[in-house]
This record gives C-alpha cells, sequence and structure tokens, in this order.
C-alpha cells in the first residue's frame, strides 16, 4: 500500500453557519464554505505534503444526515485532547466522553457531539 486508506471525509450537517462556526471555534481554525449547485460544503484546512486526511462539512439534506449513534466515527488529531474538548460545550456541543486513555503506547481519545447532533471523536499521544 502506497498511501494511507482514508483520503476524504464529510461530516454532515443541518445548519451550515451554525456548523462551521462550532468547528471554528473547538479547532481554532478557518472553514472556507462553497456552494456547489446547492450542496454547501465547508473545508477543513489541509496542507499539501502532511499526513493525514482532509474533509468537510457538507449541507445536502436528502443524502446526508447527522447522527449521535449510527455510521463512521472519526477521529481528529490533537496536541492535547483535553484543548478541544475545553471548548466543545461553550460551541454548542457535548462531551460524551472524557479525556480516556487508549493504553500507553497509543495515547489518549475524548467523543462529543457537534452542534449538529454528529459524534465525532479526538485522539492524542498525551
Amino acid at each position: 500500500m502506497e498511501e494511507n486508506m482514508v483520503s476524504w471525509f464529510e461530516i454532515p450537517v443541518m445548519d451550515m453557519e451554525r456548523a462551521k462556526t462550532f468547528y471554528n471555534t473547538v479547532f481554532q481554525i478557518d472553514i472556507q464554505v462553497q456552494d456547489f449547485g446547492g450542496t454547501l460544503m465547508g473545508w477543513f484546512p489541509w496542507a499539501e505534503g502532511k499526513a493525514g486526511a482532509s474533509g468537510s462539512l457538507i449541507l445536502e439534506k436528502s443524502s446526508y444526515q447527522p447522527s449521535e449513534t449510527d455510521g463512521v466515527l472519526i477521529y481528529f488529531s490533537s496536541k492535547d485532547v483535553q484543548i478541544e474538548l475545553d471548548r466543545v460545550e461553550a460551541a454548542g456541543g457535548k462531551v460524551m466522553k472524557a479525556k480516556t486513555q487508549i493504553s500507553p503506547d497509543v495515547g489518549y481519545m475524548g467523543l462529543f457531539l457537534d452542534s449538529e447532533g454528529n459524534r465525532i471523536a479526538l485522539h492524542s499521544r498525551k
């Protein structure tokens, strides 16, 4: 295998502005939104040549629905899971699982509901 298997992800949203504000606040980033014929996509920052997949928020109600229990669970990388977890509730989300050690070798994880009702995870080494 020449590359990591995940190359793109899409997180369903019901209100693009609310979701954009949530993710910008929690991760201290600047999501750019584009309209593709009625499908809104909010692009997560991406840097050529750096590790990890990129993706977007997506507003397309006939095909995408947020869920706190169903579907794939996405893990965002973090320097320290606690940093983002501390911003979740003030941004309109809910912490579902506090910072928890997976193992000494793997690191830590945390789980939250975003402003749209999606469960999203975080991972850090410390």
